[in-house]
C-alpha cells in the first residue's frame, strides 16, 4: 500500500510558476506509474500529467510546454513543475499511483489509479 501527500499549492498570478511535490510512503515506489490530476469547481477530475515506471511522460495537451512531471525513486517523490500558469489551471491537484502499469505505460484514466493523495489547492488569479 502507498500513502501519498501533496504539497506546494498556493495562490499565484497568471504567468507565474508553482512546483507541486508528492511524497510517497510505502514500499516499491518505483513499481508504480504516477499521475497528477486536477479538479476545478463544478467540473470532473481530469488528467494533467503522468510518468511511467521507466520515467516516460505524458501530458494533457493544454499543459504541454508549460508543465513538466518528474520523479525521484530514491526519494519516493514525484513533482509537477508548472510554468506560465493560467486562470484555467485553477483547481485541486491530486497525486495518484497506478500499481498495474507496464514499464513504459502511463494512463490518463483516473480509474486505473489505485491510490490518491488528499489534494493541494492551486489558484491562479488573472
Amino acid at each position: 500500500q502507498v500513502q501519498l501527500v501533496e504539497s506546494g499549492g498556493g495562490l499565484v498570478q497568471a504567468g507565474g510558476s508553482l512546483r507541486l511535490s508528492c511524497a510517497a510512503s510505502g514500499r516499491s515506489f518505483s513499481n508504480y506509474a504516477m499521475g497528477w490530476f486536477r479538479q476545478a469547481p463544478g467540473k470532473e477530475r481530469e488528467f494533467v500529467a503522468g510518468i511511467s515506471r521507466m520515467s516516460t511522460t505524458h501530458c494533457k495537451d493544454s499543459v504541454k510546454g508549460r508543465f513538466t512531471i518528474s520523479r525521484d525513486n530514491a526519494k519516493n517523490t514525484v513533482d509537477l513543475q508548472m510554468n506560465s500558469l493560467k486562470p484555467e489551471d485553477t483547481g485541486v491537484y491530486y497525486c495518484a499511483a497506478d500499481s498495474g502499469a507496464r514499464h513504459f505505460g502511463v494512463s490518463d484514466n483516473a480509474y486505473e489509479y489505485d491510490y490518491w493523495g488528499q489534494g493541494t489547492q492551486v489558484t491562479v488569479s488573472s
